[in-house]
């Protein structure tokens, strides 16, 4: 009774107020298996801030509150089934309030949020959608595909629910990278569409007008009986993307031939250059040699038509003297 005043108490004092508009909700899948711990936190960097609340929201009842903490007194307390359930624990620290789950279980799937509270205002800021998986059914997805733009695709799902006869609900969640899985989709199972000899049931999802935006893994989960299995997925590819490869290798290799073409072009026009300044050289060489040779051999002229006339004189002379 104490624990329902308080959650009433809370819930009157939230109504009373108005939430801070710069409130940001943060709300992330954590898939888990049975029997593992698992740390949720509730940071907060106000000092304004007086009690940190946690509360649990199964799928199947409404919010129940597990904790309060208390900053000025760094005092705790649990209520309700949470009081004498070890596995739940609190770790304050300096930034904010970690709640500590242990030995997980199946009845542990649920939505875990928690909420700070300032004179009147309480701030809903993080959620956590916990799944902790289950073992009993089993579930089958259609293999990966890769499609073209704009065209269709239907996914498909079997689940086999063995024993469990109650009512289930089958989600569809796509993951498009690290920490990105998202909802896409639930509904109710009918049984129309389950089979009673096999006891499976089948279920699709209808993907339209696809873009490359909506690349990813896409997943078939079954919540039933108290627990949630997940499919192996379904990976949606498109050809665009293979495309762009090509086109990407095409083009690098290409950029890569120019490089090198205008990198043997480069030293073919030195080489050319070297070999032009050695021809331009040679010539030059033979040039001044045959210069010089003509000026030797026009020399060597000089000499000999100088001594052929000395020679014509001294006969003349000769001959003027024999005759006297």
């Amino acid at each position: 009774i104490n624990c329902f005043f308080v959650f009433v108490w809370l819930v009157a004092q939230t109504a009373t107020t108005e939430f801070s508009p710069s409130m940001i909700w943060k709300s992330s899948f954590i898939l888990v298996k049975p029997g593992q711990n698992l740390t949720l936190s509730c940071l907060y960097r106000d000092t304004l801030y007086t009690r940190i609340s946690w509360f649990k929201e199964s799928r199947e009842g409404n919010p129940t509150l597990i904790c309060v903490y208390d900053i000025s007194s760094q005092s705790q307390a649990f209520f309700n089934d949470f009081k004498s359930n070890q596995r739940f624990n609190l770790h304050p620290h300096s930034k904010g309030v970690n709640l500590t789950i242990t030995d997980l279980k199946l009845s542990d799937s649920a939505i875990y949020y928690c909420a700070k509270r300032y004179f009147y205002a309480f701030d809903f800021t993080e959620a956590y959608n916990i799944i902790v998986e289950g073992s009993e059914m089993t579930i089958n997805q259609s293999a990966s595909e890769s499609i073209p733009s704009g065209g269709s695709v239907t996914l498909n799902c079997s689940v086999q629910t063995g024993t469990c006869d109650g009512d289930h609900t089958v989600y569809w969640f796509r993951d498009s990278g690290p920490s990105q899985l998202g909802l896409i989709n639930n509904h109710k199972g009918s049984k129309n569409q389950c089979e009673k000899k096999t006891n499976t049931c089948f279920y699709s999802l209808s993907l339209k007008k696809l873009n490359i935006s909506q690349t990813g893994t896409y997943y078939c989960a079954v919540a039933a009986c108290g627990r949630i299995l997940f499919g192996n997925g379904t990976k949606l590819d498109f050809e665009e993307k293979g495309n762009l490869l090509v086109w990407v290798y095409f083009l690098s290799a290409a950029w890569i031939f120019t490089i090198i073409v205008a990198v043997l072009l480069f030293i073919s026009i030195l080489m050319m250059k070297k070999k032009n300044s050695l021809h331009l050289l040679v010539a030059r060489v033979t040039k001044e040699e045959d210069r010089l040779h003509y000026a030797a051999v026009r020399g060597n002229d000089n000499n000999r038509t100088r001594r052929q006339r000395n020679r014509q004189n001294d006969s003349v002379y000769s001959e003027c003297v024999y005759s006297g």
